[in-house]
């Protein structure tokens, strides 16, 4: 127990230091605001929806934080901007939760449909992810069902091997149905607790990717149709608003139940993960920053919304170590 504490100490110091462009260009805004009004009107809530739409929080998340917020001011009477600071966390968190049942995957027999464009980091989250399972026990399998690009399945491959868990794959330009069919027969055979497939991202041409993901559905729903379906999305944090129009995109041609965001260290875009939350109603499940096997972690909104909005200089537990 007093590992994973630490495993998850260290997270958010990465979390907190990977957020801090975001949280720079968040922070010395609402300082401004805060300063430079004496009293709350409409011209200080004006000024914060800027601000925070300038972070990336995107409009309707931004409209809604500042309507909550308006409302928490009048229930408490407040008078004072730099009163209402903490209010406006609380209503920024608000934006965001986790089922209860996000990783019901984990538990069940289940298959895991994960897709994104290339380069956005999803053959590594994927790479992650099968390690973290493997730590816990899993028996995991990972389908190379992105068949487009060989680079993908050597990858995975490589991925697959620091984890330590089988791959199924085909070779470059193999039907990716084929593969899903292969993947999850070995599943089955071989007691797999977790199939995780790599399915291929390309949006330029909705409706090959739109027919394949309906062949690869339709695969696992006949061969393995007692199974617990997941379908995540990978998005480059660094992208800002780009990344929300293709988890646009793809909820159109996928049901997507949780979304992956990465690269989230050293971009000043981290408030899109508050904007595709509420834009699009799908939980942020995973969110990644850094190289590492444990760099993946469980989104939780509050340690998110507290690496974004601290005072501090430094996180706590790098305060404690010096």
């Amino acid at each position: 127990m007093g590992e994973e504490k630490e495993k998850k100490k260290g997270f958010f110091s990465r979390l907190f230091s990977g957020l801090s462009k975001t949280r720079k260009s968040i922070a010395s805004g609402l300082s401004g605001i805060f300063s430079a009004f004496s009293s709350i009107n409409d011209e200080f809530y004006e000024e914060l929806e800027e601000t925070l739409i300038m972070a990336d929080l995107g409009i309707n998340a931004t409209e809604s934080i500042v309507e909550n917020l308006k409302e928490k001011v009048k229930e408490n009477k407040i008078k004072q901007p730099e009163e209402c600071r903490q209010l406006l966390i609380e209503s920024i968190e608000e934006q965001m939760s986790v089922p209860e049942d996000a990783y019901e995957f984990e538990n069940r027999k289940s298959v895991v449909m994960v897709i994104g464009v290339n380069g956005v980091g999803k053959t590594t989250s994927i790479g992650k992810l099968a390690g973290q399972l493997k730590g816990m026990g899993k028996k995991v399998l990972v389908a190379a069902a992105d068949t487009f690009r060989a680079a993908a399945i050597e990858q995975l491959t490589e991925w697959t091997n620091r984890a330590g868990v089988e791959i199924i794959a085909q070779s470059e330009g193999s039907d990716p149905a084929a593969v899903v069919y292969d993947a999850v027969s070995a599943a089955k055979s071989r007691k797999a607790d977790v199939l995780l497939c790599d399915t291929a991202g390309r949006l330029h041409n909705k409706k090959n990717l739109m027919d394949e993901l309906k062949k690869i559905n339709r695969i696992v729903d006949r061969e393995y149709p007692d199974c617990y379906r997941e379908t995540l999305v990978v998005l480059d944090g660094t992208t800002g608003q780009n990344a929300l129009a293709q988890a646009k995109q793809f909820s159109e041609v996928a049901n997507i139940t949780g979304i992956i965001i990465t690269k989230l260290d050293g971009t000043a875009k981290g408030g899109i993960a508050v904007a595709i939350q509420k834009e699009l109603g799908i939980p942020v499940k995973y969110i990644g920053v850094g190289e590492h096997i444990d760099d993946l972690q469980k989104f939780d909104p509050h340690s998110f919304v507290e690496a974004l909005f601290s005072t501090r200089e430094s996180a706590p537990e790098e305060e404690e170590q010096e």
